[in-house]
């Protein structure tokens, strides 16, 4: 179970890296549909920041399990966030969100199965 959360772990820490660089740097794509969302601007830094240590908190997990789950357990909670506001924005596009939340919450579990 450890090489699953591994796999599962690194990978979704590599999309939220660069999701979390895309928001900072305010790349069109990606802050075109948070404003589609709903999302202020002046949320977009906090949203980076959380992202940057949800996947630094990932990595982390490889070697101290507790921590893996805390950061699998946040990021599950923003995708659901973040799905939330785009269903109440009328936005339907939850593809992303709901991906990457799945993968949070394979996390989880692969993590508390592997410790």
């Amino acid at each position: 179970m450890f090489v699953a959360y591994a796999v599962v772990a690194i990978l979704l820490a590599l999309a939220l890296t660069g999701s979390a660089v895309m928001t900072a740097t305010r790349n069109e794509q990606v802050t075109s549909s948070m404003r589609n969302a709903g999302v202020p601007d002046s949320w977009f830094p906090k949203l980076a920041a959380l992202k940057a240590l949800g996947a630094i908190g990932l990595v982390v997990g490889l070697w101290v399990p507790w921590i893996g789950v805390a950061a699998a357990i946040g990021v599950t909670l923003y995708f659901v966030g973040a799905t939330v506001m785009h269903l109440r924005a009328g936005d339907r596009n939850i593809g992303g969100a709901g991906l990457l939340g799945l993968l949070a919450v394979a996390a989880i579990v692969l993590r508390v199965l592997s410790a």
